[in-house]
């Protein structure tokens, strides 16, 4: 069925697979979707413009479409609570932009969690569209826990009243008090959002509080922990639904990715099941086990361990190496993990003094707390004795964990 496939692209394609095959992945933001959603990807629904929404497009044919979208709003807002969702941002970021246009104003100032301090790029770094267009105000985590301190985000509120107070991270481990945030954001009659793309899985499979009913908007990847297709999602109470959905379409994009939207469904359909909540009980196990086992080997770990999927690594004083060149040894024996700034990093963005580390993969790969205890030692062997002979021996033993878990063995290319 390949033939046709460009011979350039089919070896990368071909390079790929083997790659996902005989690697361990400990990227926080990554997963493997199941065959159902990698089919959809590629279906026919891709030759389908569809702008506008179920009932309503600005084309003709849509009516299968809107039956595959109508089902995914349905299962979006019965699993997370939500008054009304959002399907068809085509990423996390666009899915922020969607929200900030839904309750801000050009210049509105909002409160959120600095990027070294575990934030994300689109909520205020200068660079990114939202530092540009708003004027953000940051707060960080206690030097002494790095975890959040509640009570300087509502002294920051009160000093600064900001109109939008953003809670959610890429790299913070631990749960988040929802309810809080929300007494902070009334005190001085704020909106609250949530951006739960790293947690939106465990969220669904109930191992972590839900935004709901205290956000009124929350913002998601679809990947990652929920383990569908790359996208984003918008949630949102019923007040906020027609706003939104102008702010998504025409507002900043025209027509939706319906094969991907139809991922997006599969996943939802998936995460309502009682599979799906032994997955997510079993992603909080295993990070737990790697922490542990981590810590074990006095490394140190950022917040002293981890409530979710994440584990942040502690490098350069611990194990005298920077993020940059842990991901690179670990890489080069079959563990892909990410460079990732600590709080108070000394350290460029570029190299960083710390490495982030995920369970959400591994565990769909059927990885229990055995393995990501074997994992844990092999990264602090690999770490803290990087010559060719120990890296050539550690490399055998990641094959080895990965032949015993293979995936999409019926995928041949």
């Amino acid at each position: 069925m390949n033939k046709n496939i460009d011979n350039r692209i089919l070896d990368s394609l071909k390079n790929e697979l083997n790659r996902q095959k005989n690697h361990i992945e400990l990227i926080a933001s990554e997963n493997y979707v199941s065959p159902a959603i990698l089919q959809l990807n590629g279906s026919v629904l891709t030759n389908k413009y569809a702008e506008g929404y179920p009932g309503k497009r600005y084309y003709g044919g849509c009516q299968f479409i809107d039956e595959i979208e109508s089902y995914g709003i349905e299962l979006a807002k019965k699993l997370f609570n939500a008054d009304h969702a959002n399907l068809q941002p085509h990423s996390g970021s666009q899915a922020n932009e969607a929200a900030y246009k839904t309750l801000l104003n050009p210049g509105d100032k909002v409160l959120s969690m600095s990027l070294d301090a575990g934030g994300h790029l689109t909520h205020g770094y200068n660079i990114n569209f939202s530092g540009q267009l708003y004027d953000f105000v940051f707060y960080k985590v206690n030097r002494e826990t790095e975890e959040i301190d509640y009570n300087e985000v509502e002294k920051l509120a009160l000093e600064h009243r900001p109109k939008l107070i953003l809670a959610g991270a890429s790299s913070y481990t631990k749960i988040i008090d929802f309810k809080r945030f929300k007494e902070i954001a009334d005190k001085i009659d704020a909106y609250f959002m949530v951006d739960m793309a790293h947690i939106a899985g465990l969220v669904a499979g109930g191992v972590h509080p839900n935004p709901f009913p205290y956000a009124d908007i929350v913002t998601s990847t679809t990947h990652k922990t929920l383990r569908g297709s790359r996208g984003g999602i918008v949630l949102c109470k019923e007040q906020f639904s027609k706003k939104l959905d102008s702010a998504v379409f025409p507002g900043i994009q025209g027509g939706p990715l319906e094969n991907q939207i139809a991922g997006k469904v599969q996943a939802l359909s998936e995460a309502s099941s009682e599979e799906f909540k032994q997955y997510a009980q079993q992603v909080i196990k295993n990070a737990k086990a790697l922490a542990d086992t981590l810590m074990e080997n006095n490394i140190r770990l950022i917040a002293n361990g981890t409530q979710n999927h994440t584990v942040i690594v502690e490098v350069k004083n611990s194990l005298g190496v920077t993020g940059k060149q842990a991901e690179s040894i670990l890489e080069s024996i079959g563990i892909v993990v990410n460079k990732n700034m600590i709080p108070f990093d000394s350290e460029k963005p570029v190299n960083t003094s710390g490495i982030r580390l995920g369970s959400a993969a591994m565990t769909t790969r059927g990885f229990k707390e055995k393995e990501f205890k074997a994992v844990a030692q092999i990264i602090a062997k690999a770490l803290k004795d990087h010559n060719d002979q120990n890296l050539d021996q550690l490399a055998q033993e990641v094959k080895q964990l990965c032949d015993n878990f293979p995936i999409y063995t019926d995928i041949k290319y």
